[in-house]
């Protein structure tokens, strides 16, 4: 898959609209920086976004994917089954985006027990102290994951791990 050439494609399709870079980001609410990095060949589009910009500009998505047109036309089941595919994706990130809220709440209530046993006039047992330890470790840890997540790091790193794992070059 040419990136680059995709992203040719892309800028293309939005010029033969007339449209500006910030006009199709505000239509498919992304920043204009990530529509022009989709039109660079930097970044892709994420799938359901793609699909939506096969249908706003009118062209198989097999069209896109190649840079180029085509005189066929997508059939209904391969359409089909990638709405299915994107539905799952956007499901899957949702369940992960509640599991992250869940552990970030428990950072913070970890952070608010460590301040209240830290900064509160309570006795200095083993007991709080522990509480107060771990309430912070966990609230740090939950800190850098996030940052990691929300960044894509992880992703990335995981994803070389898993090849690297199965044998397969970057």
């Amino acid at each position: 898959m040419d990136q680059a050439k995709i992203g040719g494609f892309l800028k293309l399709l939005r010029k033969e609209k007339e449209l500006t870079q910030e006009q199709l980001a505000e239509r498919f609410y992304v920043s204009s920086r990530t529509v022009s990095r989709w039109e660079t060949g930097s970044n892709m589009p994420d799938l359901s976004v793609l699909i939506e910009l096969a249908d706003f500009y009118r062209v198989d998505i097999r069209e896109i994917l190649d840079g180029e047109r085509k005189n066929s036309n997508m059939d209904k089941e391969l359409k089909d089954t990638l709405n299915k595919v994107a539905d799952y994706s956007r499901e899957d990130k949702r369940r992960m985006g509640r599991r992250m809220s869940v552990l970030f709440l428990l950072g913070i209530i970890g952070n608010i027990i460590w301040a209240i046993v830290e900064f509160g006039n309570l006795p200095q047992t083993p007991l709080l102290r522990g509480a107060a330890g771990f309430g912070a470790g966990f609230g740090f840890g939950m800190l850098i994951i996030g940052f990691l997540m929300a960044s894509g790091i992880m992703d990335k790193t995981l994803g070389r791990l898993k090849r690297r794992i199965l044998g397969k070059k970057d």
